[in-house]
């Protein structure tokens, strides 16, 4: 009892079909990231270009923005760099 090669090739091409969509479908999230991305690190260069030029420090850039803005930018850099590390499990007490 064989298949008829007829209906054998139908079922690889609706399976290289599906394959193809599901490729498509990654392609278009993996362009997606990746233009956010490059228009992240495009940002990046181009304010490490300025901040080269005019020799910017940290307090430069905060300066810029609103007072009360850069206060909480800092505030938010210092919390970053104060965050407690994770607590583990105590250990069980001897019995």
């Amino acid at each position: 009892m064989t298949l008829p090669k007829d209906a054998f090739r139908r079922f690889q091409e609706e399976l290289a079909a599906l394959d193809q969509q599901i490729e498509d479908r990654s392609a278009k999230k993996k362009t997606a990231k990746q233009a956010a991305l490059s228009a992240m690190e495009k940002a990046r260069q181009e304010f490490l270009a300025l901040q080269a030029r005019y020799k910017l420090t940290v307090a430069d850039v905060v300066s810029f923005f609103p007072e009360e803005e850069g206060i909480a930018y800092l505030q938010g850099l210092i919390a970053q760099a104060q965050a407690k590390p994770r607590r583990g499990r105590k250990p069980k007490a001897a019995q």
